[in-house]
């Protein structure tokens, strides 16, 4: 479908509205036809961390002065960029993942069509804007007569939509980010599904329905799916009561073990199932 086809905000706002209104760290801009991707200020377009220069630099100063002032000392270069590159695609792949999750709508995004501000007051995360170029549907929804709408045949086919629409996007960001980070093509597409899949079990909890989000996480993502590497890979593990504890086992690494070794997250790899318990049963309590 051409990168020029307007889609009309109504097609997405729902989704949308509803996760900021789960989650208002992110806040999500559609733009309407003939309004520009923004640029300036804050603003850094994904074509500019894609292509891996100076709007990359910029991007990455944040998280190396982040991480000085959070923890009293500096990251190694390709921590620093493994971080920027975890912060800009797990709120990007949200764009993608949660339309299809809530509305059965899978938004087209080139990186020229999306920008990231992560600086704007009041936003642990920041903010977006976003030109749809188009969107993929199934037979029967209702914006299927809306502009920049096509129809699949099925839900495995809006599933394939989901993975080749979200490789559009990361990819050429991949390759922006990947030369900093000493990381190239699978230990890259294991980041992009951790990205895929940690994003949405997040949101999906904060809406309720997180036990459905991750069955279909294990659909979209079973293994095999190229480019990505791995699965959902979802678990159980039991708690000292008899409590059953979901977790996962990421495809990477995020590299916060280089700045905090003793602080790992409950689905790194190098967190043992003991530990993961115990940190669970904390964030539960919290």
């Amino acid at each position: 479908m051409p990168a020029h086809i307007s889609v009309p905000p109504s097609a997405l706002t729902a989704a949308y509205t509803r996760l900021t209104a789960a989650f208002p760290g992110l806040e999500i801009t559609q733009l309407g036809a003939g309004e520009q991707v923004p640029r300036t200020g804050g603003w850094v377009g994904a074509d500019a961390l894609a292509e891996g220069g100076a709007g990359l630099e910029a991007f990455l100063e944040w998280d190396d002065a982040q991480v000085l002032r959070d923890y009293g000392t500096r990251a190694r270069p390709d921590v620093v960029a493994s971080f920027g590159l975890h912060r800009y695609a797990w709120p990007a792949c949200l764009l993608i993942t949660v339309p299809w999750f809530l509305l059965r709508r899978v938004p087209r995004l080139p990186v020229t069509h999306v920008a990231y501000d992560r600086t704007a007051p009041g936003l642990s995360i920041g903010r977006m804007a976003v030109r749809p170029a188009g969107f993929a549907c199934l037979p029967g929804d209702p914006a299927a007569a809306l502009p920049g709408a096509r129809v699949v045949a099925d839900e495995a086919a809006l599933r394939a939509e989901v993975r080749a629409t979200v490789a559009e996007h990361l990819e050429p960001v991949l390759a922006g980010f990947g030369p900093r980070m000493r990381r190239r093509g699978r230990a890259l597409w294991g980041m992009a599904t951790d990205e895929i899949v940690e994003g949405l079990w997040y949101v999906a909890h904060l809406l309720g329905e997180e036990r459905r989000a991750m069955r279909e996480l294990e659909a979209l993502l079973p293994g095999a799916t190229k480019p990505y590497a791995g699965s959902a890979a979802f678990r159980e593990l039991t708690g000292p009561d008899g409590e059953m504890l979901p977790t996962r086992d990421r495809a990477s690494c995020c590299m916060f073990y280089t700045v905090r070794p003793q602080d790992t997250c409950a689905t790194c790899p190098r967190t043992c199932d003991t530990d993961r318990v115990a940190k669970l049963l904390a964030t539960a309590v919290s």
